[in-house]
């Protein structure tokens, strides 16, 4: 007689909980924060970075995604190409840059989705000191007739 798997219960999914913030994971004994929190234990884009209780290495990863915000914002507002350069060559450069942009764009996310507070203030402020240096007019050199030189590559949309 064949045994019958129809009658064996799943078992029941990790259940939120609203208390601590907390949401089980199946793979380890660790918790994955569902709020944001403060303090230098968290895992940053990579399993086990920057590694428990080390401020060295915590301060490395919130240097690591402000100067990956500052370089989304250098993508997003700089001109690589001159004028009157060859249309396709610039085209496909362009294309590059506009991935580039756009995955470093995604890992800047992915690290403001680990809930940790410091990381998401360093993303904010490397977007800002970005900003402040290739997008407002502060350090540009302007060249007397009025009008912005145009970015290589087009804004950033959302949605």
């Amino acid at each position: 007689m064949a045994a019958s798997h129809q009658n064996i219960p799943s078992p029941p999914p990790p259940a939120f909980n609203a208390s601590t913030g907390f949401m089980p994971t199946r793979r380890r004994k660790m918790m994955m924060h569902m709020t944001f929190f403060w303090g230098h234990s968290a895992e940053v884009l990579f399993s086990g970075w920057p590694g428990r209780d080390n401020p060295v290495m915590y301060s490395l990863s919130l240097l690591c995604v402000f100067v990956l915000a500052v370089l989304v914002e250098l993508l997003s507002h700089c001109s690589f190409f001159k004028p009157g350069a060859n249309g396709v060559a610039v085209g496909f450069l362009q294309t590059g840059l506009y991935t580039l942009r756009s995955g470093l764009s995604y890992l800047v996310m992915l690290a403001v989705m680990s809930f940790n507070g410091g990381v998401f203030l360093a993303v904010v402020a490397g977007h800002a000191v970005g900003f402040l240096l290739f997008g407002s007019r502060a350090f540009k050199k302007s060249d007397g007739s009025g009008i912005d030189r145009q970015a290589s590559l087009p804004p950033m949309t959302c949605g």
